[in-house]
């Protein structure tokens, strides 16, 4: 028989770099989980891809067991990487955080592709150009 989920927990860690800290511990402890196996685990899985941002769904079942998938890096973290910034504009809109080209653009969307709700590359570069509009970078 399967094992009945009980909740999914979604968190965006620091890959290869997680702790029991916050957000780990209370979302993970409140479910009676192993905390430390997790953070082992996820670590261990996510060690190749140090200095990234890392989403995490964990699935948590009734029987206090878990079991996770990683996605792929946010589409903001996707295009810091890409034009090599540290955080995007203070005041998007009015202060521009650097240039991102519509090549560029469409690598993150190609990238992105299986996490991103869209049909196509198109789609999926127009979501990673609002993205980044709304942290005040050009698209040219």
């Amino acid at each position: 028989m399967a094992k009945k989920i009980k909740t999914l927990i979604k968190l965006n860690l620091p890959a290869g770099e997680a702790t029991p800290a916050p957000p780990v511990g209370p979302a993970l402890g409140q479910h009676g989980l192993p905390i430390m196996d997790f953070v082992r685990a996820y670590n261990e899985k996510t060690a190749d891809k140090k200095g990234q941002v890392i989403p995490v769904v964990i699935t948590v079942y009734d029987d206090r067991t878990f079991t996770f998938i990683t996605k792929l890096p946010p589409v903001a973290e996707l295009i810091k990487k890409e034009l090599k910034l540290e955080k995007g504009a203070k005041k998007p809109g009015q202060e521009t955080a650097g240039k991102l080209s519509l090549a560029q653009a469409r690598k993150i969307g190609e990238a992105k592709m299986e996490d991103l709700n869209a049909n196509d590359v198109e789609a999926a570069t127009k979501i990673v150009l609002g993205t980044a509009r709304s942290m005040g970078i050009k698209v040219e």
